[in-house]
């Protein structure tokens, strides 16, 4: 599952290229399909968003949540990959991006009424 967060007045109109920059980015470096996408958006007012010096309004943050098993290196060709794909797709600079990446182990997810660590008709591999 993928949180993002922003003004609402800069995030709002942007949410549909946002969520499409975003999923390429895991289908090109994680091998996900077309249909694992599970966005959530979550526009604050403005007087509810506090980001750091240095940035604009158009500040956003992604907060990646996915099973533990991707290399290093892939998790950060992930996270290149998005800076990349973000800014050349939806205009936000890097430096108004924030991305982490948070993984847990399989047994702490759990849908269609079972783990991760249960699940064996994943479409994608979780070890890249």
């Amino acid at each position: 599952m993928i949180v993002i967060y922003g003004i609402k007045e800069h995030l709002d109109p942007i949410k549909a290229r946002l969520s499409d920059a975003i999923h390429a980015s895991m289908q090109a470096i994680l091998g996900l399909p077309d249909d694992k996408r599970a966005h959530r958006f979550i526009p604050l007012a403005a007087e509810d968003f506090y980001y750091p010096g240095g940035r604009s309004p158009a500040y956003t943050v992604i907060e990646i949540n996915m099973m533990q098993g991707r290399a290093a290196d892939t998790q950060k060709a992930l996270i290149k990959e998005l800076f990349r794909r973000v800014e050349a797709e939806v205009g936000i600079a890097p430096v108004d991006l924030e991305i982490t990446l948070k993984e847990q182990p399989a047994h702490c997810w759990g849908f269609r009424g079972m783990t991760g660590d249960e699940a064996r008709d994943l479409k994608y591999s979780v070890n890249v």
